[in-house]
């Protein structure tokens, strides 16, 4: 279908980062119109053991189980036991904010990130639990106090603490857009509620069984016994090197299972996108959505601020113009996690790629076998090239710590003319790409990072990885201070 001599160009572009990103192992697949026509795996699912990667393999497909948390709502939608415009308290109570008024927000802002509550400050409680049995995890969590803080269990326990934070919302609910794990979580809560079945079970009988994804599920002891299951790992800091490690602990967060809890397999998940492409039917007929179900879930909403050019839908993230066609996708990471699928609903060409540690450079993979099959070197890039200037007074404004409770502080120093973010150990370059609006390149490929003003025009918050940081008041903003790090 596509040129015959992608292959070698694509595999040795993964291979390369693959092992320059010390990830232990990566499954992809892709289809067109739901047949498999590729297939591969670099590395291994256990290391330890020697063990291969192949698309049947189960990994943890972290936060694409939003867009299964939104199919369940669209069709209970369709049933018309609930609309994504009725507010959230109407199904939730208990669902309130210390400072702000809630009352307006509804399922749609919940469904497309714009609900405007902020990062908050609750995933360590939710997984605390899970994280408990084991100990030699060293994972670090922003303002969290572990000693003090109290376990989340439950969807009301959640409700309860978001309602003691002291926050306040971004602007109006469908103004602002920061990604919310808690919003989904509480969309996990609703479909409990309205269905009368836990979220997991009405994911599993009306989504899971119809599409045929015998491999997928909230549980691994659900699998019976397939043991095509890979290990975790996770990258530690071992002095003046990192290393990777064994952590074959599982994460589980039972209050927020709707944000990322599903484990699937490449196979498994190109069967999902095709029911996209197919308008909302399964290959063997049955519908899950109706056309129109499927065509509301991958509206452009509202722009992530993740990549110049992106919309978050319902659970998806819609690129309208990606070298000519329309583009949806979703990604996931968590511990031992990074995922990623996309497909292409005019062409029907699906890809799915999955690996077994956090922060892999899966997207760029992807990204390679999409440019390989349509002929361009595998690293391009969909965005425009552009020379746009920025003064040094609009380069000083910038400059300064930006902090967020989910992701702690982020500093942006200026060296030598150019803005630097530092970003989990490492400072990367922030080109200018519109006003206030620059790109920064990592793991392989491009996000967007924008700054926002008001009052006297002054920069209070960045955009960046679809969250929403404020910038902290510094004695000294034009302070010319670069982070330790590699630069990107």
């Amino acid at each position: 279908m596509q040129n015959n001599g992608w292959v070698e160009s694509f595999e040795k572009y993964a291979q390369n980062w693959t092992t320059e990103g010390n990830v232990p192992g990566v499954s992809i697949g892709l289809a067109q119109d739901g047949q498999l026509f590729y297939k591969n795996g670099f590395g291994f699912r256990d290391v330890e053991r020697q063990l291969g990667v192949t698309i049947d393999t189960v990994f943890g497909i972290g936060s694409i189980t939003k867009s299964f948390t939104c199919v369940a709502i669209m069709q209970l939608q369709e049933a018309g036991k609930l609309s994504v415009h009725d507010p959230v308290v109407k199904y939730l109570p208990e669902f309130q904010l210390k400072n702000s008024d809630v009352g307006q927000i509804t399922i749609h802002h919940f469904m497309t990130n714009t609900s405007g509550i902020p990062p908050l400050p609750t995933f360590f409680a939710t997984v605390m639990r899970s994280m408990e049995a084991n100990g030699a995890e060293d994972h670090s969590f922003p303002d969290c106090n572990r000693a003090d803080t109290v376990p989340i269990d439950t969807y009301e326990e959640l409700m309860q603490v978001i309602s003691t934070l002291d926050v306040e919302l971004l602007g109006s609910p469908g103004t602002e857009f920061s990604y919310s794990n808690d919003c989904f979580a509480l969309l996990g809560a609703i479909i409990n509620r309205v269905s009368g079945k836990s979220y997991e079970l009405y994911v599993k009988e009306h989504i899971l069984e119809p599409i045929g994804m015998e491999h997928t599920g909230f549980f691994l002891e659900e699998l019976n016994g397939y043991d095509n299951i890979t290990n975790l790992y996770i990258m530690r800091d071992s002095g003046d090197h990192k290393e990777v490690v064994s952590s074959p602990n599982w994460w589980d967060f039972p209050a927020s299972r709707g944000a990322g809890a599903l484990k699937s397999t490449v196979r498994d998940m190109l069967r999902y996108t095709d029911m996209f492409c197919k308008g909302g039917l399964t290959s063997g007929g049955s519908r899950i959505l109706t056309p129109e179900s499927v065509e509301q879930m991958m509206t452009p909403y509202f722009p992530t601020d993740m990549t110049p050019g992106q919309f978050y839908g319902y659970g998806l993230i819609i690129t309208s113009d990606y070298y000519g066609k329309k583009l949806v996708e979703h990604s996931g990471g968590i511990k031992g996690v990074t995922a990623h699928m996309c497909f292409f609903p005019e062409t029907g060409l699906a890809g799915v790629a999955l690996s077994n540690i956090e922060l892999s450079p899966v997207l760029a993979i992807m990204s390679g076998a999409l440019n390989s099959l349509e002929n361009r070197p595998p690293e391009s890039s969909h965005l425009d090239s552009k020379n746009y200037s920025v003064s040094e007074e609009a380069l000083h404004q910038i400059v300064g710590d930006y902090h967020s409770s989910e992701f702690g502080t982020l500093p942006i120093s200026l060296d030598n003319g150019q803005l630097m973010l530092s970003f989990l150990g490492e400072n990367y370059v922030l080109r200018p790409f519109a006003e206030d609006l620059f790109v920064v390149r990592a793991f392989g490929t491009d996000s967007s990072v924008r700054f926002i003003r008001a009052g006297k025009n002054e920069i209070v918050r960045m955009a960046f990885a679809g969250r929403q940081f404020s910038k902290e008041v510094a004695a000294n903003t034009f302070e010319n201070k670069a982070s330790g790090g590699n630069e990107k």
